[in-house]
């Protein structure tokens, strides 16, 4: 296989490979998040129709996170081993032929299965998806490349609670899931026919270079002790959004008497206000070669608005907090934290350590959903799990302060 670096590649082209892989996987993100978000915006016509309790309807989530989760780490695997993009490829035509049988669910039981098989088809995609980029992205371009990716989970969500809002008001929520699985099979073409058919294994990035090998070794170490705090803060930081993705309508429903109507934007404008404020804290980050003091910033202000979405009655106030979270919460966070992965990461099996960055990460989305419908049932009301967000995403702060530590080394990274 012919290699070329990065660098050489992006001054042949003004819309370089890194770039279209970056546009690509944004779309995929777009309906990934999109399909998740329709049963967000359906779950009180879903509840109503197979007679639900909070939990059932937590579990429709929890289930779908767990085979996400579970299918993570191998799927990376099998990526190392047979090729990334077969992998993108296979997952993303499976989890759509199942979004769309999804809408011909006629029990609460088939419709816990099709979204099992929908998680499994999606947990395919997250690891191979970043090993490509941090393989293809440009050190410099590595924040603002993660942040065009990522700013595709913020308009998926929109996507899905309004259009999924308004296809349910109109047709009913079974056709959201019928008419959502038609782009998923169109986004496999693109992977097809876009992605350079590769193994993560062909592609290395130079070593670093120490002076000696204590040098070394006291670098690998941190490099370690610096992917462990990621994780623990990738946890932290999931939970909350998962939470407010998965209750953040049904709450502004029934606690805050939104109209129905309503919901679906009030609870987009979360996805749409981290869209500049990803792209801005990954442009900043990558200018000023830090990640840390963006963790730390980020995480704080994420408390705050969590916090804000519970203690502050007035309407306009509740609006700020969310987009405050928006800016700063998990998609705002994200690109940030996969930037630090990559610059952290060894050379090898990059598919196998995104896949378990991403699975610790959604581990907390199997949690959040059915944790909120077992305290609605029993208190009748989402904030007690608003405050449990609030409470570890200050745990993933305090991570961030005292465990981390910046990477000094500044490894190039090559494509192929």
């Amino acid at each position: 296989m012919e290699k070329t670096t990065i660098s050489a590649e992006t001054k042949k082209s003004k819309f370089p490979y890194w770039l279209q892989l970056a546009l690509i996987f944004f779309l995929g993100w777009v309906f990934m998040y999109a399909t998740r978000n329709i049963l967000s915006a359906s779950m009180v016509e879903i509840g109503d129709e197979f007679k639900l309790t909070g939990v059932q309807l937590g579990l429709l989530n929890t289930l779908f996170y767990l085979a996400y989760t579970l299918s993570q780490i191998p799927s990376g695997i099998i990526a190392d081993k047979i090729g990334l993009k077969v992998v993108l490829v296979f997952g993303f035509v499976f989890y759509g032929i199942f979004t769309g049988l999804t809408g011909i669910a006629a029990s609460f039981t088939i419709l816990l299965i099709m979204r099992i098989l929908v998680g499994i088809g999606q947990g395919t995609y997250y690891g191979p998806q970043y090993a490509l980029s941090s393989l293809n992205v440009p050190k410099k371009n590595r924040g603002v490349g993660n942040a065009i990716i990522n700013s595709g989970m913020a308009f998926g969500t929109s996507l899905g609670l309004i259009g999924g809002g308004f296809i349910t008001s109109k047709l009913g929520w079974r056709y959201n899931f019928y008419i959502f699985a038609i782009p998923v099979f169109l986004i496999a073409l693109l992977f097809q026919f876009v992605i350079r058919k590769n193994k993560a294994s062909e592609q290395e990035r130079p070593a670093d270079h120490f002076e000696n090998a204590e040098e070394a070794h006291a670098e690998h170490k941190g490099d370690r002790r610096n992917i462990i705090a990621i994780f623990i803060i990738v946890f932290c930081s999931f939970f909350g959004f998962f939470f407010i993705q998965s209750w953040l309508p049904y709450y502004l429903q029934v606690e805050r008497g939104i109209a129905p109507e309503n919901t679906g934007f009030v609870s987009s404008l979360v996805a749409w206000s981290s869209i500049p404020g990803a792209l801005l804290w990954a442009h900043l980050s990558d200018r000023l070669k830090t990640r840390k003091p963006f963790m730390i910033g980020l995480l704080f202000f994420a408390v705050i608005s969590t916090l804000g979405a519970v203690l502050l009655e007035n309407f306009p106030l509740l609006i700020v907090s969310l987009i405050l979270y928006g800016l700063t919460g998990k998609l705002g966070l994200e690109p940030i934290l996969v930037s630090a992965i990559a610059d952290n990461a060894p050379s090898t099996n990059p598919g196998t350590l995104f896949s378990t960055f991403n699975s610790i990460g959604v581990s907390a989305s199997i949690l959040a959903p059915i944790i909120g419908g077992f305290l609605q049932d029993k208190t009748h009301s989402l904030q007690g799990t608003f405050y449990l967000a609030a409470g570890l995403a200050f745990v993933g702060l305090l991570v961030a302060l005292f465990i981390y530590r910046e990477k000094k080394s500044d490894a190039q990274v090559s494509v192929a």
